[in-house]
């Protein structure tokens, strides 16, 4: 947890002024100046369970990055065993308050996974506050148990919500047929996955619905099924990660899935007697000081009424994922609404509903209306002839977001995103945070007068035509996504 933690804050720090920064795509301080403004008109205590965000106190981008840094140095406490539960703790608010701020580049599924996984980890977690200086106490049973609930409802939801859409590419087994190429950013290995044939596509689509739907069930059977289940899902989320960049969604996955293991596989695989009979004695020794002096344990009346609550919301969140209208009693409901901003309580399941295409935005700048130079993305497709690459754990969360602002044109009512027009604008001002975003300014010295949008219809190529052109992708002209865009004139003084 402590080196996912990192990642996150470290992969959000370097890309924070340019998304939500005062001079950003979606400045946080606008988001925080609408919220002051409704709290005037409702209750200051409303706004607050609405936006629970230390932004509250400043949103300039000193302290946008004082709780990056602060999550930073944090994380590597919980990496070294250093005061672990109060650093989960503060982890988990410092995280919650960026992504109440950082709409929509921070509204992804592992984000609210990773908050989740947080908050329940904060009781599983050591309560010492250095190493070795005090005996700790075994971990708790009930947070143990509301994990792997955890992982439970993310597989199993994920299995069931596509079904339950009806999508005709997954009761068909086909939806792999689409995948690799119309996910957000595909691998170069999810180039040759895309290649192979069909009966191989729908075998792994069958595959993946096995682990998926009958895996989940085995998390709270029996030693040997539930190592099955731990192996099984491993696998599956080691596959998704070669073909497809997915963040720390695979990592925060198979960290859940150590809770599936036990000390008796880590003797088992020490090799030589001394070695077993020198960890013998460390538990030996640990659990003769630790009945000398009872270490510090989380009180019932706190984890018993918490665990209550965490499955009770949980529960509603699961069965949404089956598509069925249930009429839940009102206290359940409200206390649902009441929980819902915290990001902790989540539902769960990636493409209930599988793309078959892919468009794509391409954006172009120009000075005379004629010429026009186009603006490359760091890892997003654009030009056909660079190979997919690998980049998560990290995520480029501007090119995550613009391939679903690119969904908008299936939409046939379909307008730009404020936040895309936004971009826009700050390209044609030039500005230099959001312009670190993207791999190239074709306008070094002065933003273009004018900027345009198209879309193309984007596939991957196959063996022969990469051999001949060298192109990994093909694509084809759909339309413009949006009029040309211009900044006025200034008036003349």
């Amino acid at each position: 947890m402590g080196i996912i933690y990192f990642i996150a804050f470290v992969s959000l720090w370097v890309q924070i002024d340019g998304l939500v920064g005062s001079r950003g795509i979606a400045p946080a301080t606008q988001y925080m100046d609408l919220i002051h403004n409704w709290s005037r008109t409702h209750s200051v205590w409303g706004a607050v369970s609405i936006a629970p965000t230390l932004c509250w106190f400043n949103t300039s981008d000193q302290f946008l990055h004082f709780l990056c840094g602060g999550g930073t140095i944090l994380s590597i406490f919980v990496i070294l065993g250093l005061a672990t539960a109060p650093s989960l703790a503060v982890l988990w608010l410092l995280y919650l308050s960026l992504c109440v701020v950082g709409e929509p580049f921070l509204n992804f599924q592992w984000d609210a996974l990773l908050l989740e996984t947080g908050f329940l980890a904060i009781f599983f977690a050591p309560r010492q506050l250095l190493p070795g200086l005090t005996r700790e106490a075994p971990p708790s049973r009930t947070a143990l148990w509301l994990l792997r609930w955890l992982l439970f409802r993310l597989m199993f939801a994920s299995g069931v919500v596509k079904l339950a859409t009806g999508d005709k590419t997954w009761w068909g087994l086909t939806a792999l047929t689409y995948h690799y190429e119309t996910q957000p950013l595909p691998t170069w290995i999810g180039w040759y996955a895309h290649q192979l044939p069909l009966w191989f596509q729908k075998f792994s689509c069958g595959f993946m619905f096995t682990i998926e739907l009958g895996m989940p069930f085995l998390i709270f059977a029996p030693r040997r099924l539930r190592l099955l289940a731990c192996g099984s899902i491993v696998t599956l989320m080691t596959l998704i990660a070669l073909t497809g960049n997915y963040c720390f969604f695979n990592l925060l996955a198979v960290t859940l899935c150590v809770l599936l293991l036990d000390d008796a596989l880590l003797l088992a695989g020490c090799r030589g007697a001394s070695v077993k009979r020198r960890i013998g004695v460390i538990i030996k020794t640990a659990l003769h000081r630790s009945a000398a002096t009872p270490p510090w344990r989380w009180p019932c009346w706190i984890t018993v009424p918490s665990a209550a609550v965490v499955l009770l919301v949980t529960t509603m969140t699961l069965t949404s994922s089956f598509r069925e209208p249930i009429s839940w009693p009102g206290p359940m409901v409200s206390l649902f609404r009441t929980l819902a901003p915290l990001r902790s309580f989540n539902g769960y399941g990636l493409f209930a509903m599988m793309t078959t295409a892919r468009p794509e935005i391409i954006i172009e700048g120009s000075n005379d209306g004629q010429t026009w130079q186009t603006y490359e993305f760091k890892y997003k497709p654009g030009d056909p002839t660079r190979r997919p690459a690998f980049v998560a754990p990290y995520q480029p969360r501007l090119d995550w977001q613009m391939w679903f602002e690119a969904l908008n044109v299936m939409n046939p009512r379909y307008e730009p995103s404020s936040w895309f027009i936004n971009f826009c604008v700050r390209l044609l001002q030039g500005q230099p945070e959001v312009l670190a975003l993207l791999k190239t300014n074709p306008f070094p010295n002065s933003p273009p007068r004018y900027l345009r949008a198209t879309v193309y219809n984007y596939h991957f190529t196959n063996f022969t035509t990469r051999r001949e052109t060298g192109t990994w992708w093909r694509r084809d002209l759909i339309g413009p996504y949006c009029p040309t865009l211009s900044l006025p004139k200034p008036l003349a003084q």
